[in-house]
C-alpha cells in the first residue's frame, strides 16, 4: 500500500497514444530516476499522473498508497499526496510566493483546523534558507521575471512546504548551472526520507551525481526497455541513447 503504482497505463494526447502498457511502481522512501530522449514519454507520463486535462489515461490505474486517482481533478490529486514539479514552471502574475504556498496549505486543512501565520512564515524562512532564497522573493509574484534557477529552487521550495508522498520532478535539471544544480539537489535530497517517494525524470547523468537513485529506469518509445541501479545512468552517459535503441530494436 505505501507505494505510488502505476499499472498497465496508456495515455492519449490529441488522440495519438503516447504510452501503451506502462506500468512502475515506486514505494516510500526509494528515488528512481526515468532517463531516455526526447519524445519517448516520459513528460506525458508526468502530467498525465497529475491529471492534466490535455493527457487522457485512455486504460490503467494509478495507486497512490492504494487509492485509484485516475479520474480525479489535479488540486485532488495534489490534496491526495502527488506533487509535480514542472519542467517550465508556469508565471502566475500578482500572486506571491508566500499568498501561493499559504494558499496550497490551507487547502490541506481540515475544517476548523487553525492556520498559525507566525509557524508558516517561521518554516518558510526556514527552507527558503536552506535554498539560498533571498527572503524578498516571498512577495514577488511566483516565476515572474525568474531565472530558470530561480524557478526551479521556488518548485523545490513548494515541495518541501508541502511534504507530499510522492514527487515528481520533471527534468528539474533542465536550464541549470552547476550551482543551481546543486542547491536544488540539496532541497531534494532534505527531503528524502521513509515516508516520501520520488520519481526524477532527466535525460543526463549529472543530476544523478547529487541526487543518487535507487534506480534507475531507461524510457523507449513509450515504455521502460531497461531499469537497473546507478550504473545504468553511468552507461547512457557512456554510450548514449543509441545503444538503448539498439539493444531494444534487436530484443523486439
Amino acid at each position: 500500500m505505501n507505494s505510488l503504482e502505476i499499472k498497465n497505463l496508456a495515455v492519449e494526447v490529441a488522440g495519438k497514444a503516447i504510452l501503451e502498457d506502462f506500468s512502475l511502481t515506486i514505494p516510500k522512501g526509494e528515488v528512481h530516476a526515468l532517463m531516455g530522449p526526447n519524445g519517448t514519454g516520459k513528460s506525458t507520463l508526468a502530467k498525465a499522473l497529475a491529471g492534466h486535462e490535455d493527457y487522457e489515461i485512455a486504460s490503467g490505474e494509478v495507486l497512490l498508497d492504494g487509492q485509484n486517482i485516475v479520474g480525479m481533478e489535479p488540486d485532488e490529486i495534489a490534496r491526495a499526496g502527488l506533487f509535480l514539479a514542472f519542467q517550465y514552471p508556469s508565471e502566475i502574475t500578482g500572486v506571491s510566493i508566500a499568498n501561493f504556498i499559504r494558499a496550497a496549505l490551507q487547502s490541506r486543512q481540515e475544517e476548523g483546523e487553525e492556520f498559525v501565520a507566525t509557524a508558516y512564515y517561521k518554516d518558510l524562512y526556514a527552507k527558503m534558507d536552506a535554498l539560498k532564497m533571498d527572503r524578498s522573493f516571498t512577495s514577488r509574484s511566483v516565476n515572474e521575471g525568474f531565472s530558470g534557477g530561480e524557478k526551479k529552487r521556488c518548485e523545490i521550495l513548494q515541495m518541501m512546504m508541502l511534504e507530499p508522498a510522492y514527487a515528481i520532478m520533471d527534468e528539474t535539471d533542465s536550464g541549470l548551472d552547476i550551482d543551481a544544480l546543486k542547491i536544488v539537489a540539496e532541497g531534494v535530497e532534505q527531503q528524502r526520507g521513509p515516508d516520501r517517494g520520488f520519481l526524477v525524470i532527466t535525460h543526463y547523468q549529472r543530476l544523478l551525481n547529487y541526487i543518487v537513485p535507487d534506480k534507475v529506469h531507461v524510457m523507449w518509445e513509450g515504455k521502460i526497455v531497461q531499469s537497473g541501479g546507478k550504473e545504468l545512468a553511468m552507461e547512457l552517459e557512456e554510450k548514449g541513447y543509441d545503444w538503448v535503441k539498439e539493444t531494444y530494436a534487436s530484443a523486439s
